[in-house]
């Protein structure tokens, strides 16, 4: 089972990486609330239920897709119960079928490493390195829980300053499914 640390409120004193050093920043100056724990590496979705207790949050799901030519990339925001359906994404999009990102592409387009994916990569990623998609019941939600851009800290917002706050200081506007 992960282990957790107690809920901080403030930013880790040591950054892992340049984009988690982004996200206290961003969240700093936007006046965003986090809570947030450390915890031991979490790279699947059963590695996140100790955490999900800690924060008192369910996890979010955060997947890089592509196409099968790897010329188009998809940043999908999902509940972490909810599987994922190839077909249904696509149709939902209008798009042909899309399959997981190769792990190169994670650090390259989002600064992260397998299990750490996260919506914060639109801080630093380029204009054009996914497209942002998220299910409609994720941006809904009261409360959003994810990793910080490391596999060893997750933390919960208000789903409404993600949306509100944070996404519009970025060039990517999601779309909800």
């Amino acid at each position: 089972m992960i282990r957790t640390s107690e809920i901080f409120t403030t930013p880790p004193t040591d950054f892992k990486t340049p984009l988690e050093r982004e996200v206290y920043a961003a969240l700093q100056r936007l006046g965003i609330p986090f809570e947030r724990i450390d915890n031991d590496p979490a790279i699947t979705m059963e590695d996140c239920a100790a955490i999900d207790a800690a924060l008192s949050v369910r996890t979010v799901k955060t997947l890089l897709l592509c196409n099968r030519q790897q010329t188009a990339f998809y940043l999908y925001v999902t509940p972490g119960d909810k599987p994922f359906v190839t077909r249904d994404f696509g149709a939902a999009l209008g798009i042909s079928r899309v399959s997981f990102a190769p792990e190169s592409a994670l650090l390259e387009r989002l600064g992260t490493v397998l299990g750490a994916t996260t919506v914060f990569s639109c801080l630093t990623a380029a204009p054009d390195a996914f497209r942002l998609v998220m299910d409609r019941s994720v941006a809904e939600s009261d409360w959003y829980g994810c990793t910080d851009g490391t596999t060893t800290c997750y933390m919960k917002v208000r789903t409404a300053d993600l949306m509100e706050k944070l996404l519009p200081q970025t060039p990517f506007e999601p779309t909800l499914i």
